[in-house]
C-alpha cells in the first residue's frame, strides 16, 4: 500500500487530547487517525452496498401469494 502525507490543522487543544489519547492506546497519532478514518470509510461503504441491495429488493416484485392479481377493489377493502 502506498503511503501519502497530508497537512491537517486542527485547534492546539484537541490536538492535545489526540495525543494523549494516542499514547493512552500505545499509539501513534498517525497510526490512531488513520485508524479511524479507515473505520469512517468502512462504514460508509458499508451503508452504501446496504442501501443499494435495498433499493434493489424495492424492484424486485415479491409474490404475496397473490399470483400477482388482486382480488379486491379499494372501495371493497375501505367498506364501512
Amino acid at each position: 500500500m502506498e503511503i501519502q502525507n497530508i497537512t491537517l490543522a486542527v485547534p492546539k487543544s484537541l490536538l492535545r487530547r489526540i495525543k494523549i489519547l494516542a499514547v493512552q492506546r500505545n499509539s501513534s497519532v498517525s497510526a490512531l487517525l488513520t485508524g479511524m478514518l479507515e473505520e469512517l470509510v468502512s462504514t460508509e461503504d458499508a451503508y452504501a452496498r446496504a442501501r443499494r441491495r435495498h433499493l434493489a429488493s424495492l424492484q424486485r416484485r415479491s409474490n404475496l401469494g397473490t399470483g400477482g392479481r388482486r382480488a379486491w377493489s379499494r372501495d371493497e377493502l375501505h367498506e364501512r
